[in-house]
């Protein structure tokens, strides 16, 4: 299954080319078609430059971060690990992984040549939500893998430790989630009342829906939102951007908001949904509030980057017991007067910052109090 390289493209559009390096990083370097009119794909790490580039730390086991956004973590590596360890392969690199998502990945880039990963029975297109998540507890719980390879296609190059498929419906595509091992069984209602304070909140959010169960109040779901209309759209988290391991706390909402401004030519709109949306992960509990949580759409006509629809809200704890992003050095017991002060350094005006987090307080505890 070696590779040894790999070539990057971007609807269609060779980017560039991804070859093994040494210490086990990954280098990346430009083609000469993408360095005539094409964009840096990842801000500040991968400028328009004749030349190759190499991580310059592990925080994405050997690759830019822009990379390893396109991989699956935590749900989706799981099944794909299972499904290859069925097959009797148990290493493979990252440009192995890569070469798997192919064309299949989340955002605009794909990597050719692909590797197709065999699966064995046919997906059972009746199946209903309950039995969907019966078949994905089976697997996190139980390792049962009787449905291992049809939950595999159905997940894609789903993240999150949450188990979830993409289920299409009336032509939308939604990410359907289930429970993990330690979440409350009606955790999908949690999810769904926690976007809907959000969207009242003031936040960018995408649709999202309810879907109805017998065993439960429902499982959360929400469209993707890395294709508008059948244009796939190049999509970045904080943590790709910044090259910052989300798996430490590693951010503060400063830096955020500070991000926020710099890529989106200073857009107050953009900005302003980061600080209403730093008000709301704090204000409700929220608190798996890592890089990966926070991502940003290219416009490539303005070569501009805007804030992606919110996602990942809901009620969650660490194992330390603060918010995994600081604001004003703090990850616990943060006051309004810390979210005031973190907005007032990204220009927004004192009274304006105050009336926003009077706000959210007061939609929060209307309509989250049962569970905070």
């Amino acid at each position: 299954m070696e590779t040894g390289k790999l070539e990057v493209y971007y609807h269609d559009k060779h980017v560039g080319t991804l070859a093994d390096a040494a210490n086990k990083k990954v280098a990346f370097s430009y083609s000469d078609e993408w360095l005539k009119d094409g964009f840096p794909i990842s801000p500040f790490s991968l400028p328009i430059e004749k030349g190759v580039f190499i991580p310059s730390n592990y925080n994405f086991d050997g690759l830019f971060g822009v990379f390893a956004d396109s991989l699956p973590d935590a749900w989706g590596r799981l099944l794909l690990d299972r499904l290859l360890l069925k097959q009797g392969v148990s290493d493979i690199d990252m440009l192995e992984r890569l070469a798997i998502v192919g064309d299949r990945g989340n955002g605009a880039l794909c990597y050719r040549p692909g590797i197709e990963v065999k699966t064995g029975i046919e997906s059972k297109a009746d199946m209903s939500v309950d039995e969907l998540a019966e078949a994905c507890r089976l697997i996190l719980d139980e390792n049962d893998e009787s449905m291992l390879d049809d939950i595999y296609r159905r997940a894609g190059s789903s993240g999150g430790t949450r188990p979830k498929v993409n289920l299409v419906e009336d032509g939308r595509v939604w990410l359907l989630k289930f429970p993990s091992h330690d979440d409350p069984i009606d955790i999908g209602k949690m999810e769904y009342d926690y976007m809907n304070c959000a969207k009242k909140c003031g936040i960018k959010v995408p649709d999202f829906k309810l879907f109805s169960s017998r065993k439960c109040k429902g499982y959360f779901a929400s469209e993707r939102f890395d294709n508008v209309g059948e244009v796939r759209q190049h999509i970045l988290t904080a943590s790709a951007i910044l090259e910052t391991d989300y798996r430490v706390p590693s951010l503060s909402y400063e830096a955020l908001l500070k991000l926020t401004g710099i890529i989106s030519a200073n857009n107050m709109d953009e900005i302003e949904n980061m600080y209403r949306l730093m008000c709301f992960n704090i204000m409700s509990h929220n608190r798996d509030d890592h890089g990966k949580n926070f991502s940003f759409a290219y416009d490539e006509e303005n070569d501009v980057w805007s804030m992606t629809p919110a996602y990942d809200l809901t009620y969650s704890e660490t194992y330390y017991g603060e918010q995994t992003t600081s604001v004003n050095g703090k990850g616990v017991n943060i006051t309004i007067a810390d979210m005031i002060e973190a907005g007032k350094k990204a220009s927004i005006v004192e009274s304006k910052a105050k009336r926003i987090a009077k706000e959210i307080e007061e939609i929060v505890f209307d309509d989250l109090g049962e569970y905070i």
